[in-house]
């Protein structure tokens, strides 16, 4: 019978924040598994704790993971940890993951500490949707690919930055997603542990006379829905009434449905376009958008 692989939450900054049951599984597994073992002897020590430990990170991830799979498969139970916060989230553990399941050994998750969310909660931003990006990519061409992504992510965007790429990151964030409301968060749960909510435009001035320090985790605002709505209709404001009807027509859509599309693209009801189409024409093709700010609700044609 094979062993289990134990995810095991450890602390992001204050050591009281380690759970009961993670103390209790690194004690009774039979190995631990540790990005930095010498980052991790500390912790170990802390908690009087001395299972075997072997070195599991970046570099090794598919070699070591597979070591590691054949000692689980073998019997072994096995503890992950990272140097701090939640294995597998942004971290070589989700290879390790992978792995065991491709092999049919149990994985089980201790929950704890996370930066990203422990940011989020205390960014004062939307928390009902989400997107966790983790480190940009290093390669210029898919970093650029992914910050044209997030121009236009509506979610809220959580992001991790080293202190010396700070400066860079939020000059190119500023750049491809405009101003934004952002809260950087550095030092989490230690005595130093602060929480700056800004905006681009002043985190970059901020940072011209204040040299970064700490990990930080970005929390930044996603692009409105009406903004994005508004771009939408605007973009039809070139086209009539018939050469827009035209488009969708020309997809397969019939009469009723192409008529409701268009309503909908131009932020207007059905009931004026179908007034437009079918000559009463009361009102001119230009007053067929809302208001700059306002979209109008869709009425169902009677």
């Amino acid at each position: 019978m094979s062993g289990t692989l134990y995810l095991c939450a450890t602390p992001i900054g204050n050591l009281q924040d380690m759970t009961p049951r993670v103390v209790e599984t690194l004690r009774t597994v039979d190995v631990i598994a540790a990005e930095d073992t010498r980052n991790s002897i500390k912790l170990l020590n802390h908690f009087d704790i001395h299972t075997p430990m072997t070195s599991y990170h970046e570099y090794n991830k598919v070699e070591k993971g597979r070591q590691l799979v054949n000692q689980l498969l073998a019997g072994q139970n096995i503890a992950l940890i990272t140097d701090a916060g939640t294995p597998a989230i942004s971290d070589p553990g989700e290879v390790l993951v992978q792995l065991c399941y491709e092999n049919q050994v149990p994985v089980t998750s201790l929950p704890g500490p996370a930066a990203c969310i422990t940011a989020l909660t205390l960014s004062g931003l939307s928390t009902r949707r989400f997107s966790f990006e983790g480190f940009l990519p290093s390669d210029k061409k898919e970093r650029r690919e992914v910050l044209q992504e997030l121009a236009e992510e509506s979610r809220t965007i959580l992001l991790y930055e080293a202190p010396h790429h700070l400066v860079k990151t939020l000059g190119e964030l500023y750049d491809s997603l405009g101003e934004r409301r952002i809260t950087l968060c550095r030092e989490l749960t230690k005595k130093f542990e602060t929480v700056m909510p800004t905006t681009l435009d002043k985190a970059i001035q901020f940072y011209e006379n204040e040299a970064p320090r700490g990990e930080y985790v970005l929390v930044v605002e996603g692009r409105s829905r009406e903004e994005k709505q508004k771009e939408a209709i605007a973009s039809w404001q070139a086209v009539t009434i018939e050469e827009h009807m035209a488009y969708y027509e020309k997809q397969g859509l019939d009469n009723k449905s192409a008529m409701k599309q268009v309503a909908k693209d131009r932020g207007v009801g059905k009931r004026e376009i179908y007034a437009y189409l079918h000559g009463a024409q009361t009102v001119p093709e230009r007053n067929l958008f809302p208001e700059p700010g306002r979209v109008r609700e869709e009425t169902e044609l009677e």
